[in-house]
Order: structure tokens, then C-alpha cells, then sequence
């Protein structure tokens, strides 16, 4: 392998049922702003069936330089080996020095299937993903060790550099309709040996609640809480706030919310226009995955706490005290 062979920054746009899913336009975001860092071209590989052009060029709004369509009726439903066979002929022809891929039960699929296909590495799970200044080599950030460290992973003989990101974790760029993108259509040879799975039936769950990364306002409580019955308070001032009730790891861990309510590293990474953490105590896992917040309120009766240096407003009092006060001066 030459890797001076392989040039640009490649997105996988995953769709389901013809809809972009919106962490392709995240990784789109962040492609952009490293394919600009080192003038490349940034392209989107998109896998599909009867995809309508209105769709496709949404790739290029969201900064795209070139979509790569593969348009077949075995790409309609995800399918493993269709898939990828399909990107590893597209990653085998256009050589991107990069790739990216959503860390969605699909992409959790596909990437390590792809990158030992094409014999390279995947780091997954990435939080950082920048270039370094003396190799141009990609350092991929991700939590090690149950979150407890940070580890920077390069991968500088073997191209290209693959990595997943989870949703939530970028930030997508505004659309340009005004920008001016490539598509080009390839035609990828399918036969009986690559469709080894039929699907029967699809079942998708059908849930009601909103999830945590779409809330205006989060109330996120820790371990300072003291106990489960605390969270009713919380629970109300997010109904005050039209918002919703969020956790570090240690709360979720002891039963008191669900892992689909976990704030950090191993849980959801979260942008709200207001947080307010109560009683967490601002371990690095937990600030890594609310730090972009657009205002943040820490409350904790511990005034050496490290949640303080991420606050833009840090109150030191007892938050058990302190909740119920602000609840009725809402109500007044």
C-alpha cells in the first residue's frame, strides 16, 4: 500500500427509508472543517434505492464537494454484506485518505466489517477527531477504560484512516443551497452470493418519548442528589422549564434513570440551550458530553468541585434546598 496514494476526507451518508440519518450532516460538518484544514476534497458515499435528488443534494448544502450515489434495489433495506461490499468498492476506486462513519446500530455494523476488508484500522466511538500539524496524520480521540482516560489513536501505514462517531458529537454546518457539488453515480455489480440474508419483516419501535438530545433545557442530576426520591424535584422543575431530566453515570449506574438518560462518554453528548447540573460533581467523563452547552448552571454544595471550571454560572449550596426554592419563585 502507497498512502500517498489516497487523498480527501469521505463520509458514509447513511438514509433509511430515503431519509438522511442526521449524524452523516455532523460528520459532514466536521469533514468539512478538516478537509478545508488540509485543501482536500470532501465527498459523501450514499448507499440506496430510488433516492430522490432533493435528498442527495442535501449532502452537498451540508458541505459535500462530491456524492458518490450507488442507486440499487438490494441497497433498498440495510443489508451487511450488500453494504459492504458496495463502499468497499467505492472506498477501493475513489482512495480517500479518511473516512467516516456514524456510530449507529447500522455504522456499528458496517465500519469494522469495511476496515477489515480493506485492511485498515478503525477507531470507534471517536469524541475528537483533528489533524496533526508535523505527520497530516488523523488523531481519533475516544474514551479507554470505562471512560476513564482519553486515548488519541493514529493510524499512519495503513490508509484510509477510518473512524465512527457517535450522533450528537459534531456539529453540522448550516445548509448552503447556494453551494456547488458533484454527483456521480456508480454501478456496483450485486449478485446472488452478496444477498446471503433475506429480510421478512421490519418491526421498528415506536417510542414517545423525546429524547434527551432534542431538549431546550436539561436538569441533570449526580450522585450528589443523595437519593432516588430527589429526582421528583428535578422532574418538576423540568416540566416548569419544558425540558427534561438528564444523569451522570453514577445515578444511571444505581438504578435510578435509564442509560437513554445518561449525559458523558458512555452515555449521550448533548448541546441544550440551558443545563443545569445538580449535584454532579464534574468528572471528565461527564463534562466530555455536555461541555457544549449553550449555558450552563452548576449547583453543588462542594465549592472545590470541578464542575465549577465548565459552569458559566457555579451556585454552592445544597441542592436538595435549592431546587424546590427556584420551583416556587418560577411559580410566583
Amino acid at each position: 500500500m502507497n498512502i500517498k496514494d489516497y487523498h480527501g476526507i469521505m463520509v458514509f451518508a447513511e438514509q433509511r427509508d430515503g431519509n438522511i440519518m442526521p449524524v452523516s450532516f455532523e460528520l459532514l460538518g466536521r469533514g468539512r472543517a478538516l478537509a478545508d484544514e488540509k485543501e482536500q476534497k470532501l465527498s459523501a458515499a450514499i448507499l440506496g434505492s430510488e433516492l430522490d435528488e432533493e435528498t442527495v443534494n442535501l449532502l452537498i448544502a451540508y458541505g459535500a464537494d462530491e456524492v458518490v450515489l450507488v442507486d440499487a434495489p438490494e441497497l433498498k433495506k440495510y443489508s451487511t454484506e450488500p453494504y459492504t461490499k458496495a463502499l468497499c468498492e467505492i472506498i477501493d476506486q475513489y482512495k480517500p485518505e479518511t473516512v467516516f462513519i456514524g456510530a449507529t446500530s447500522i455504522g456499528r455494523d458496517l465500519a469494522p466489517r469495511v476496515s477489515a476488508r480493506i485492511e485498515t484500522g478503525l477507531t470507534a466511538d471517536c469524541t475528537t477527531l483533528t489533524i496533526d500539524s508535523e505527520s497530516g496524520n488523523l488523531l481519533m480521540t475516544r474514551p479507554a477504560f470505562g471512560g476513564n482516560i482519553l486515548a488519541t489513536i493514529i493510524c499512519p501505514e495503513h490508509r484510509p484512516q477510518m473512524a465512527t462517531v457517535r450522533p450528537g458529537v459534531m456539529q453540522k454546518q448550516d445548509l448552503d443551497f447556494e453551494r456547488k457539488g458533484k454527483i456521480t453515480q456508480l454501478s456496483i455489480n450485486l449478485g446472488e452470493a452478496d444477498l446471503n440474508i433475506e429480510i421478512l419483516e421490519e418491526v421498528i419501535e415506536t417510542k414517545s418519548k423525546k429524547k434527551i438530545e432534542e431538549a431546550n433545557a436539561l436538569i441533570a442530576g449526580g450522585r450528589g442528589l443523595g437519593k432516588a426520591e430527589n429526582l421528583n424535584a428535578l422532574e418538576i422543575l423540568a416540566k416548569e422549564l419544558k425540558g427534561m431530566v438528564a444523569g451522570s453515570r453514577a445515578i444511571v449506574d444505581a438504578g435510578w434513570l435509564t442509560a437513554e438518560q445518561q449525559v458523558g462518554q458512555t452515555g449521550k453528548t448533548v448541546r441544550p440551550e440551558l443545563y443545569i447540573a445538580c449535584g454532579i460533581s464534574g468528572a471528565i467523563q461527564h463534562v466530555a458530553g455536555m461541555e457544549d452547552s449553550e449555558f450552563i448552571v452548576a449547583i453543588n454544595n462542594n465549592p472545590t468541585a470541578s464542575i465549577f471550571e465548565t459552569a458559566d454560572l457555579g451556585i454552592v449550596a445544597d441542592v436538595n434546598k435549592l431546587i424546590p426554592e427556584l420551583i416556587k419563585e418560577l411559580n410566583a
